[in-house]
């Protein structure tokens, strides 16, 4: 079996590059693109130079690991460009400052405000339905505010 892929020469490796980047069509997960890519480039090196067995090993290895960790670097700067990803699952936190409508009165030290098209749970000192208030802090999915 090794003798009858070793028998395609450079055209093997691109074989290999070719059935890699077409399993990342079918499984994609942006990394087997890159293997791929390495094992064309391997070929196409191993054609030119006429690379031994071993050293087109070597050469599809180290490629591999370059082309990795550049995919990584490229698709990492990509990835997250604004400060909002640091807010994903937390996005109580990306109101505090902000300053809402009382939308039921503090009673007992709880009441509601609307943001957008969500109605928050609030704590805080005893106010009146309409009164503004700021938000100071988030305990869990709670909003602690203060008159604004």
């Amino acid at each position: 079996m090794i003798e009858t892929i070793l028998s395609f020469g450079p055209w093997a490796w691109i074989i290999l590059g070719l059935v890699l980047a077409v399993l990342e069509l079918i499984a994609p997960g942006v990394f087997l693109i890159w293997l791929g890519l390495a094992a064309i480039v391997t070929g196409l090196l191993d054609a030119f130079l006429n690379l031994s067995w071993q050293a087109s090993a070597l050469v599809f290895s180290v490629l591999s690991v370059a082309t990795v960790l550049l995919g990584r670097q490229l698709t990492r700067t990509k990835a997250q460009p604004d400060t909002q990803a640091s807010f994903l699952n937390r996005r109580g936190e990306t109101l505090i400052g902000q300053v809402f409508t009382l939308e039921t009165d503090i009673a007992n030290g709880e009441g509601r405000i609307r943001v957008g098209d969500s109605s928050w749970r609030v704590t805080g000192t005893d106010h009146r339905a309409g009164t503004k208030v700021r938000v100071v802090r988030v305990e869990g999915t709670t909003l602690v505010v203060e008159a604004a």
